[in-house]
């Protein structure tokens, strides 16, 4: 089981992620795309990741914006798990 982590673990992760924002004991963060398919291809690659990871993110899809949520569940708040998924999200974008 991920151990959850501390407040300032947390604070000290965060500042490794660009525009990720901590609220109600999560990490979450809103990507824009340029129509409807980028943004769904953008879900089906994170999907696969989160799959490999078996840690899967709260999704919403609102047309052309996607809205990643993170926590761990089992732990009660965040574990590293969730920074691990953000900076492969991140990379999604980027790649």
């Amino acid at each position: 089981m991920a151990t959850k982590l501390s407040p300032n673990e947390i604070t000290e992760k965060i500042k490794t992620l660009s525009g990720w924002q901590f609220a109600d004991n999560a990490i979450q963060k809103q990507y824009v795309f340029e129509s409807f398919m980028p943004a769904i291809e953008f879900v089906n690659r994170v999907a696969r990741l989160a799959e490999e990871m078996d840690h899967h993110p709260d999704i919403t899809i609102n047309y052309r914006r996607v809205t990643m949520v993170l926590s761990t569940h089992s732990a009660g708040g965040l574990s590293a798990l969730d920074f691990a998924l953000a900076k492969k999200i991140e990379s999604v974008v980027a790649g």
